[in-house]
């Protein structure tokens, strides 16, 4: 007995249509959960202190980018990015200013970052 296509269930042929989520996602760059971790912790402490409000996360396919605002409505006063294709060569971390501006560029995150964190330490 063979099934007409009124006869097939529907969720079977959405499922089909329907890329699957480990398709999906490698084509992706994301922070791993250290990196994560790390920059969360920074933002906490800048939040703690009224320098920083809001951010946000796009994972592109060429590079993962957390923003930072001091106002939801502003363009990002940082950008924390990580770009693989630069691994070998610059370092795939940087941390960008809101002109622009590279401010540091570095292999590992933790030296990267502390471009943002001296900021505190100056009194």
């Amino acid at each position: 007995m063979s099934l007409t296509p009124e006869d097939a269930d529907p969720s079977e042929q959405r499922a089909v249509a329907r890329p699957t989520a480990a398709n999906a996602q490698p084509n992706r760059v994301t922070f791993n959960r250290l990196e994560l971790n790390r920059i969360l912790n920074l933002y906490g402490r800048m939040v703690a202190d009224g320098e920083w409000r809001d951010y946000a996360i796009d994972f592109l396919k060429d590079r993962a980018v957390f923003s930072v605002f001091r106002r939801a409505s502003e363009v990002p006063i940082y950008r924390i990015e990580k770009d693989p294709r630069l691994a070998r060569k610059q370092g795939m971390y940087s941390v960008i200013s809101a002109t622009g501006l590279i401010l540091r560029r570095g292999h590992e995150l933790e030296r990267v970052l502390l471009v943002i964190d001296r900021k505190l330490a100056v009194v």
